[in-house]
């Protein structure tokens, strides 16, 4: 079974018609979910209601759909041009602890 193939199987989209247009939609949403860091509720309606989209992620979850995913891809992945960067990291602008308005020791200096 190649990896194509293999996914399709995974993700239960064995089906034809509507039943497929329907989990393409669901797992679209489950990927919009993931990609922006949304609450749930803020499901865009295009992917259907939040608690059934939800529905379907916790039971693909519970099932092992989404690790059977993670190794069906990671067979054939492409290694190269694989690169982390902590630029994309996200932090809530409290995360640091600092006072508002404090000075940072070792920067005063910086604009002279």
């Amino acid at each position: 079974m190649n990896s194509g193939t293999g996914f399709i199987h995974i993700c239960r989209l064995d089906v034809k018609g509507a039943r497929l247009r329907m989990y393409v939609i669901r797992s679209n949403g489950i990927l919009w979910i993931r990609r922006t860091g949304s609450p749930w509720r803020d499901l865009p309606p295009v992917y259907g209601n939040w608690n059934t989209i939800y529905k379907c992620f916790a039971e693909w979850e519970q099932t092992g759909v989404f690790e059977s995913i993670f190794k069906i891809l990671s067979e054939d992945a492409d290694m190269q041009d694989v690169s982390i960067d902590s630029s994309c990291c996200k932090a809530h602008q409290h995360s640091a602890g600092a006072e508002k308005g404090a000075l940072i020791p070792g920067l005063q200096n910086i604009s002279e």
